[in-house]
């Protein structure tokens, strides 16, 4: 048999099927495991409540379970305590419960152990509706994404720029602030060394950016007549179906900086942009913005443009700050130890 391109167009068409097929499959799994462990956890909890069992029960009952189904996983004392920890979060919560059946054991683990509800329901439907693994949602627990998205204080003009769907999703990628630890930098540097470093940790940075950004190139050439032009990072958003060109600023935003954006935009969308994408997207990364300054900025431009701000490292609450010894201290200190 001729294999020609029909016939390899007919067996992506059947791989397909089947890795959909395997996917709704490993949900149904997933979701009675979640209901057999929730159903265990309810029922520790109303024997020790009814017939006044101690915490020995939870021991007991586990060695008896991996006796009696050495082949099954999950009987270990320490996931018994986790199922009746499942039971007490979310008990009272009918929404919470059903979201936690759609989402993996680990990671109903990982979720269950944060005290605020809120907190809780928005990390649950991350994990359900992007599909984030464990690592993904580690880091964003880590980098609290929950709680910047409540102090969060966007500047773009997506809802001016974008259909009103495209604009909330647009709206839901872009973050007030990047947080670049991962680079080992203390110190502002040159945008080169920053864009470089950046490339040198992709993983983290993609991690940083969020579910669904794909790699394009650095420094992606577009061509307007005969002049070449590069914009310093490009990439594909997946679920918004869009490039993305993120310029790299290592000072103050200022307002030319948007002009010059829109027009990488309109090149990128006139002779990048594939018939079946959607609008490409600017975010524009630098150290301190005005957003006054911003709005005033972004309100004459018609592509659409986001302009976040992004630190080097962590920095520590200034109350606790104000408590701890100065590098001059320090020094001093260590000098003296010295004699």
């Amino acid at each position: 048999m001729l294999l020609d391109q029909d016939y390899f167009a007919f067996l992506g068409e059947v791989k397909d099927l089947i890795r959909k097929a395997q996917i709704r499959a490993s949900r149904v799994v997933n979701k009675e495991m979640i209901t057999l462990y929730w159903d265990i956890g309810r029922v520790i909890v109303e024997k020790q409540e009814l017939l006044g069992y101690g915490k020995s029960v939870v021991e007991q009952l586990s060695k008896d379970l991996r006796d009696e189904f050495p082949n099954v996983d999950g009987f270990s004392a320490r996931n018994m305590w986790d199922m009746r920890h499942l039971y007490l979060a979310y008990k009272d919560e009918p929404i919470l419960r059903q979201l936690v059946a759609e989402v993996p054991w680990k990671h109903n683990t990982m979720i269950m152990s944060l005290k605020d509800k809120e907190a809780q329901a928005f990390y649950l439907l991350k994990v359900k509706e992007l599909h984030w693994s464990r690592e993904v949602l580690t880091f964003q627990i880590k980098n609290k994404a929950y709680q910047n998205l409540l102090t969060q204080s966007k500047t773009h003009n997506f809802g001016n720029t974008l259909p009103e769907a495209q604009a909330e999703e647009a709206n839901s990628i872009l973050k007030s602030e990047y947080t670049f630890d991962f680079l080992g930098l203390q110190e502002t540097v040159l945008e080169k060394v920053l864009e470089n470093r950046l490339m040198e940790h992709l993983k983290q940075f993609l991690l940083e950016l969020g579910y669904g950004f794909t790699f394009v190139g650095q420094q992606y050439r577009i061509v307007l007549g005969q002049k070449d032009y590069f914009i310093d990072l490009l990439f594909f958003h997946r679920k918004l179906k869009c490039l993305v060109a993120i310029d790299l600023k290592i000072g103050e935003f200022e307002p030319e900086y948007a002009g010059k954006m829109n027009f990488y935009l309109e090149v990128l969308d006139d002779t990048v942009r594939m018939p079946d994408e959607n609008p490409s997207i600017g975010i524009i990364l630098c150290t301190k913005k005005d957003d006054l300054e911003v709005e005033y900025s972004l309100r004459s431009q018609n592509k659409p443009i986001g302009v976040a701000e992004y630190k080097l490292y962590e920095q520590l609450p200034e109350e606790l700050s104000k408590q701890l010894p100065s590098a001059k201290d320090i020094k001093k200190y260590l000098n003296s130890k010295k004699k």
